[in-house]
C-alpha cells in the first residue's frame, strides 16, 4: 500500500532526443570482453571472528592441507580449535588484453559462519576461469566496509562485514586468447537491439569509411571488414567508435515501482479513446457505546450496551476523457486535474491498460 502523503510521484518528461551519440556508447566489440575467475582460500590473522571450526570441519582440513604443503604435518587425531581463521571465495573479473604481471582487485566474501573478516589477511590463492586453468594469484590485506561489536549480550552489525575486497589484490599469470588480431570482420554488437539503430549505424559507417564496408547482420550486430593486421585493426576500431548517429528512440514504456509508489512515464506514450472516471469511497465507523443504568432500589448493574455510528463519504471527482493519440503531457495535466495519487494513478494506468486504451509496455517492478 502506498504512503500518499510521503511518498513522492515521479513523473519523467523524457523529450524527444535529436543529439548525436558515438558508435562507441552504442555498441561493444564482439569478443572483446571479461573473464570471471573464482578461488577458494584462507583469511587469517582475525580477532577471534573466525569459523566456528566445529560447525565448519573445512575450514580445519584446508588449513591441515594448507600446512602440510609447507612442511608441517599435523595428524587427523589433532582437533584444531580456530578462532582467527576463516574460508572465503575470491572472485573477480578479467579485463581485455591484460597482461601478466598487472594486477585487479579482487572481492572475498565468507563461505563458513565467520562473524567478521576485519583485520585478516588473505593467504595466497590461485584463481582459476572456467576452463579450470589458473589466471591470476591473490593475497593481500582486507579491506571491510562493515563493523560488527558486540558486549554484554547486545550486539550491533553496520553493512557487512563478512565480505570484502583487496584493490590490486590478484596479478594476472596468463593472458586470455582472444580471436583480435584474426582474419575476418568486425563485428559491433548493439547495447540494446534495435533494427533502426543498426541501419542508422551501417548508413553512418558506409558514409565515414566510403563504400559498402559495413552491413547490419540483425538487430543487434553491425559487421565491419577489416584487415588483417592486428595494429591496422586497432586503427580502424579507433575511427568507428568515434563515428556519431541518431540513435532511434525506444520502445514506450511506463514503470511503475510498487514499493514506493513511483510512476516514471517514458517518451512516446498515447493513450487511446477512452474515459475514465476516479473517486474515493470512504466509510467511517465511530464507537458510540451506550450505559444502560438500572433503576433505584432494583439491585440492577450497569452495563455498556455496543453502539457505533457509521458515515458513507464519497468524493465527487469529474470523469476525464482521453482523446485519440494523446500525449504524455496530458496524461500528467488530466490526472494532475484530479488530484490523483500514486496508487490511484497505478490502478488508472492498470485499468488503462486492461482496456487497450494503454500504448505502451506496462512494467511493475
Amino acid at each position: 500500500m502506498f504512503r500518499r502523503s510521503l511518498l513522492p510521484l515521479l513523473l519523467l518528461l523524457a523529450t524527444a532526443s535529436v543529439e548525436a551519440e558515438r558508435i562507441k556508447d552504442l555498441a561493444v566489440i564482439a569478443g572483446v570482453r571479461t573473464n570471471q575467475l573464482l578461488g577458494y582460500g584462507l583469511v587469517v590473522g582475525l580477532n577471534g571472528t573466525g569459523d566456528q571450526t566445529t560447525q565448519t570441519p573445512f575450514t580445519v582440513k584446508s588449513l591441515k592441507s594448507m600446512l602440510s604443503n609447507l612442511g608441517v604435518n599435523i595428524g587427523p587425531e589433532i582437533n584444531l580449535q580456530l578462532k582467527n581463521v576463516a574460508a572465503v571465495s575470491i572472485h573477480a573479473d578479467l579485463p581485455p588484453f591484460i597482461k601478466p604481471g598487472q594486477t585487479i582487485d579482487i572481492t572475498v566474501s565468507s563461505i563458513g559462519n565467520a562473524k567478521s573478516l576485519q583485520g585478516g589477511s588473505l593467504l595466497m590463492t590461485p584463481l582459476k576461469g572456467a576452463d579450470g586453468a589458473v589466471y591470476a594469484m591473490a593475497q593481500g590485506n582486507m579491506v571491510v566496509g562493515g563493523v560488527s561489536a558486540a558486549s554484554a549480550g547486545a550486539s550491533v552489525t553496520v553493512n557487512i562485514p563478512s565480505a570484502g575486497r583487496i584493490p590490486n589484490g590478484a596479478t594476472v599469470e596468463r593472458q586470455v586468447p582472444d580471436s583480435f588480431g584474426k582474419d575476418g570482420p568486425i563485428t559491433l554488437n548493439l547495447r540494446q537491439a534495435d533494427f533502426t539503430t543498426a541501419e542508422r549505424m551501417v548508413e553512418a559507417i558506409n558514409k565515414a569509411l566510403g563504400g559498402e564496408v559495413a552491413q547490419a547482420l540483425d538487430a543487434s550486430s553491425v559487421e565491419v571488414r577489416g584487415p588483417t593486421d592486428r595494429n591496422q585493426r586497432v586503427s580502424l576500431i579507433s575511427v568507428l567508435e568515434n563515428i556519431e548517429l541518431v540513435a532511434a528512440q525506444g520502445v514506450a514504456k511506463v514503470v511503475i515501482n510498487a514499493r514506493t509508489g513511483t510512476v516514471v512515464i517514458g517518451q512516446n506514450v498515447q493513450v487511446g479513446p477512452a474515459a475514465v472516471s476516479h473517486g474515493n469511497l470512504t466509510v467511517t465507523i465511530n464507537p458510540d457505546p451506550i450505559i444502560s443504568q438500572p433503576a433505584p432500589f432494583s439491585n440492577g448493574q450497569t452495563v455498556v450496551v455496543p453502539n457505533a455510528n457509521i458515515s458513507v463519504k464519497e468524493d465527487k471527482k469529474p470523469m476525464f476523457l482521453f482523446n485519440p493519440g494523446v500525449a504524455l503531457d496530458e496524461i500528467v495535466r488530466a490526472v494532475n486535474k484530479v488530484g490523483a495519487s500514486p496508487s490511484d494513478l497505478v490502478a488508472i494506468l492498470e485499468a488503462l491498460k486492461a482496456a487497450g486504451a494503454l500504448k505502451a509496455e506496462l512494467i511493475v517492478i
